[in-house]
């Protein structure tokens, strides 16, 4: 994996789907598809020339404390995502989601650094091509 450390994906938790959906379509040209995530509810991938370029779902009860505004949250790859998570508490930070598997994408687990910023970490998938 070359993108090691780097931002992979980015995804909108809003909890109005109806209302941002159409705002990227016009802004950005972007097509959407929807996926049921079961009990999740609805996950959205924004496709640009049939490529995903970046995902929108509901916030759900797993999502931190409080209730955060809309926002945009980025994935960083790694290789071991639960080595990541453990060493986050010791570097000041609190891990909110612990590592967990996504099927047919890898597995991930968010967390705060120690100023309150959220991110996610992501261990993708191997390919079986």
């Amino acid at each position: 994996m070359n993108d090691l450390g780097t931002f992979i994906w980015n995804e909108l938790v809003t909890p109005d789907q109806q209302a941002a959906g159409p705002f990227y379509s016009a802004l950005f040209g972007w097509e959407r598809h929807e996926v049921d995530a079961g009990p999740l509810g609805t996950y959205t991938l924004f496709r640009r020339d049939g490529q995903d370029v970046a995902g929108m779902m509901n916030p759900t009860a797993r999502d931190y404390a409080g209730s955060p505004p809309p926002r945009w949250i980025g994935y960083i790859a790694v290789a071991d995502a639960d080595a990541i998570a453990a060493q986050v508490p010791d570097l000041g930070g609190t891990v909110l989601e612990e590592p967990h598997d996504i099927p047919g994408v890898g597995r991930i687990s968010m967390f705060t650094d120690p100023t309150g910023a959220l991110v996610y970490v992501m261990q993708q998938q191997a390919s079986t091509k």
